[in-house]
């Protein structure tokens, strides 16, 4: 099976080029305008993707493109500063194969960061939400195709998709840190384009309060592996179908590099109580 090998391969390199006392038990990936948590990590290693064997190559300007190994709050970490996106035309298998990459290595939790637009009208850019729940709306699964049974089963439970333990972590590092959080239902897209009036109303019908083009597939995978997952949005405009904006990636980037300060505060604190 072409993606096991590739995972493989993969893995096999990253060991290899890792010193054998260190070895990553918490997976980060850094979402758009969110590279401010890389500097928080004491580095050991600094891997541009196209160095990695069967690691595809971020296209996206605000994506840095390399997986940074070293320590956050005393705890072993790897971060993917920068992800893949269906959009960017790749398959769901390779949008989340550094997941699965992570998870050979023996990660055995994975925080997952995005920037999103919200749904709910109440809310303020700038702002962070707790994902609670999500909605894949991308029309696409990493888990089609054959099984492989040493990840995990073939229709993995989705009950509890977050972790109740992580979840309950951050509520109380918000309220520690006094970080007003809203929580809520992510909804994935495939994009780019972005949400016209009449798809908003729709989403926010269906239960959503973000939306984004990214999470959705790297969770499941993530979850066909037994990790714990957390995840938290950068709210970077909101989507009001009565008087809808344009949200261009220049003012998208900003403002989730606003919440990010929030973000990275919340997620070092996360770190350090796990």
């Amino acid at each position: 099976m072409e993606q096991l090998q590739s995972v493989k391969q993969a893995a096999a390199w990253l060991a290899n080029r890792l010193p054998r006392d260190f070895r990553p038990r918490l997976g980060l990936t850094l979402g758009t305008g969110l590279s401010g948590l890389a500097n928080q990590i004491k580095v050991l290693d600094s891997i541009p993707y196209g160095e990695i064997p069967g690691f595809p190559v971020s296209t996206v300007q605000s994506h840095a493109g390399e997986l940074i190994l070293g320590w956050l709050e005393g705890k072993p970490v790897a971060a993917l500063a920068g992800r893949f996106h269906l959009y960017e035309g790749y398959s769901p298998q390779k949008v989340t194969l550094p997941v699965r990459v992570l998870a050979a290595l023996g990660v055995e939790a994975f925080i997952f960061s995005n920037a999103a637009g919200g749904l709910d009208p109440a809310m303020t850019s700038g702002r962070v939400m707790l994902i609670a729940d999500h909605i894949n709306f991308t029309g696409e699964n990493p888990l089609v195709g054959d099984n492989v049974e040493e990840w995990g089963e073939r229709f993995p439970d989705m009950s509890q998709v977050y972790d109740p333990g992580l979840l309950a972590l951050a509520r109380r590092a918000a309220s520690q840190l006094g970080v007003e959080m809203y929580e809520g239902v992510y909804v994935g897209l495939k994009g780019p384009s972005m949400e016209t009036p009449a798809e908003t109303r729709m989403l926010r019908g269906f239960g959503a309060d973000a939306v984004g083009m990214s999470t959705v597939l790297e969770v499941i995978a993530a979850r066909h592996h037994g990790l714990k997952v957390l995840a938290l949005s950068a709210i970077s405009n909101v989507n009001r179908p009565e008087a809808m904006e344009p949200a261009p990636i220049d003012l998208v980037i900003e403002n989730a590099a606003k919440a990010g300060e929030d973000l990275v505060r919340l997620i070092a604190a996360v770190a350090k109580a796990m």
